[in-house]
């Protein structure tokens, strides 16, 4: 792993982005990396964006992810990863964003997801879109579960380097029990998905 490796988590109130920061941030403490993460939200319990940061490595000084600085930008709504473009970087940042769109109100016309796509790749070579909404809500019967099969999609392909192992001993640290096997699917599940 090089110095450090840096995470933005983008995505809008209620899809789970505080919950994704502290599995990410308890993975990499049961890996002994030095770790540390920033949270920014406004009205994120109405529906409003929310930004995490995650740095991890041998040692961090800062919980803030530099302009260009991202190695992976994780959004959970495709109209957010164009806000976190600020910390995209062509040569190293791989951008993993959910196809879902939550209409913005007030606006009648939203981006589509390929004009979406097409602004992505000014900021990174490589951009993976997943229904993750979609595959949550028709596999586990709740779309709120994306964010973890998301997670688990990095870990499996490796966009993260965090073992799949110390993954999952998170989410069994930071998931409530009675949440904690659907969960447990939502992040193996994407282990069959490409």
């Amino acid at each position: 792993m090089k110095k450090d490796f840096n995470i933005i988590l983008a995505g809008v109130g209620g899809q789970g982005i505080i919950t994704l920061t502290r599995i990410l941030a308890e993975a990499a403490l049961i890996e002994k990396l030095d770790v540390k993460t920033s949270e920014l939200h406004g009205l994120s319990q109405r529906g409003g964006s929310v930004e995490t940061h995650v740095r991890f490595g041998k040692k961090v000084h800062s919980p803030l992810v530099k302009q260009t600085g991202a190695d992976l930008i994780i959004s959970l709504e495709a109209q957010e990863a164009l806000r976190a473009c600020y910390y995209g970087s062509k040569k190293q940042t791989v951008f993993l964003v959910n196809d879902f769109i939550k209409p913005i109100f007030g606006v009648k016309k939203v981006s589509s997801i390929s004009k979406i796509q097409k602004e992505l790749k000014k900021f990174s070579k490589k951009v993976i879109f997943i229904p993750a909404s979609k595959i949550a809500k028709e596999e586990l019967g709740n779309e709120v579960l994306a964010g973890v099969f998301l997670l688990g999609y990095a870990s499996f392909k490796k966009l993260v380097p965090l073992t799949p192992a110390s993954i999952l001993k998170a989410i069994k640290r930071v998931i409530p029990k009675k949440y904690l096997e659907l969960n447990e699917k939502a992040f193996s599940l994407a282990k069959s998905h490409d």
